[in-house]
Formats: C-alpha cells, structure tokens, sequence
C-alpha cells in the first residue's frame, strides 16, 4: 500500500502541503481533488520521489520514497506507471520508443521484445499499427492513449494519473474517463487520479480526498462528498461542477 505520514512541502516560503496523511491500499481507485495550486501534483510528485518531503514520510509497499538510495527508487519506480498532465511525449521519438523508454532506461534492449510490449500496451488503449509515427502526427486524445501505454509498459502496481482530461474536448474526455476505469477493473491496479474535473471524479472514483490550503478537508466517496456541509468543499463544488456532471450525480 501507499502510506503518507505528516507530509509537508514548501517551496521557499510558501507551504504548499502542510501534514497530509493518508493511506491507500491495494486495488483502490482515489481521486485527489482541490483548486490550482493546493498540492496535487506535487504530491504525485513527491509519491515517486521526483521531489524530496521537507517534512514527513512516503512510503510504497514499505519503502520510504523520500529516504531510500536511487538504486532502490527506480526498483519501486518499475511498480509505478505516471501519466504526466500534457502526455509529456518525446516529439523527436516515434510512438514505439516513446512507449517503451522506460524498459529501454532499464536495462530492456531487445528490439523484438520492446515492438511486443509496445503493441500490446497500444492495443490496450485502443491504438493500433501506429508504433512508427510521431507524437506531431497525433491527436490530443490519441498522445493521451500513447502516453497512459507508456505508462502502463512496466506492467505497474500504480498508475499515477496527473489531469487525464486537462485539455481535451468533452468526447475525448469521456473517452479518456472511460479506458482508465475499464483498465483499472480488467488490470487491476491502484488508481491515484489527480484532477478538478469532477465528471471524471463521478465516472471513475470510488474514493475522494479533496485538498484546500495544504490539508485534507475531505476523505470519503463521491456521494459523500456532495453532501458535504464543509463550506470550502461546498465552494468548490459550486466552481467546478457541471451541468452535465450534476446530471449524472443525480440521474
């Protein structure tokens, strides 16, 4: 499991995160919610250990992220697939070695082995016979797909997803919404969903923590979270929620 103890980050004087505690386990799909800028990101950022705790402790599967030597932080990186927020591709590498970097930068160099991989994981998000082109050649949704492929190369326990649907028309986010709940149920991982797009929170979430000022001010589903009597939540709720997503919350 995925377990945060007194998590605190600040960058200079500004305290982003101030005493996050949370424990996720296996096999659960949470959502962490809360306006731009609350911490969201950098506490994805921080669970793999791109960023340093100045204060607290991460630790996945009993290894301490912000502790551990880097020989064991890429081995409980192997575990971890990260869909970063603008897909983060590669524009000077075709789709097959953007899919398969990660084995590549650990130690897989068999070209065949690598062109399986990278179709299978294609496949699993819809694309296929595309290995050879470039991310130019792609559309927002299709970069979207090669990037959760790349993700998904290692065969991760975790998948990370920072905005899934940042920037994407609302066919292609439900697009988006629907492969990563269908690949969460037929792989079966632990989902960490990143996002204020609250129809993404309804469609895929069975858990949500939402974030405000560096702390958690809810923890619990997503019918709970609507009804909330907490002020801030009920603000964020007003700013954020669709029509559309209030429908189907009711429907």
């Amino acid at each position: 499991m995925i377990k945060i103890t007194n998590l605190h980050k600040s960058f200079g004087e500004q305290p982003v995160l101030r005493g996050i505690d949370l424990a996720i386990p296996d096999g659960e799909t949470i959502a962490i919610i809360g306006q731009s800028g609350c911490g969201k990101s950098v506490l994805l950022k921080l669970m793999i250990g791109l960023m340093k705790p100045d204060d607290g402790e991460i630790t996945i599967d009993g290894v301490s992220m912000g502790k551990a030597k880097e020989r064991q932080l890429e081995q409980v990186r192997l575990h971890i697939g990260f869909l970063f927020q603008g897909a983060a591709l590669f524009d000077s590498m075709t789709v097959l070695e953007n899919v398969t970097l990660g084995l590549k930068e650990h130690g897989e160099r068999n070209p065949d082995v690598l062109a399986k991989i990278a179709a299978e994981k294609l496949a699993l998000v819809g694309l296929h016979g595309i290995e050879q082109r470039t991310p130019v050649e792609l559309s927002g949704g299709m970069k979207k797909r090669v990037a959760l492929a790349r993700a998904l190369a290692t065969d991760p326990k975790y998948v990370l997803y920072d905005e899934p649907t940042t920037g994407l028309d609302p066919v292609t986010s439900d697009q988006i919404d629907n492969l990563v709940r269908d690949l969460t149920a037929r792989l079966r991982v632990t989902s960490i969903i990143v996002t204020h797009d609250l129809f993404t929170v309804e469609r895929i979430a069975k858990r949500v923590v939402f974030l405000n000022k560096g702390k958690i001010y809810f923890d619990g589903t997503p019918d709970e979270l609507y009804k909330s009597l907490d002020v801030a939540v009920m603000q964020f709720l007003q700013r954020y929620r669709t029509p559309v997503a209030a429908a189907v919350a009711t429907s």
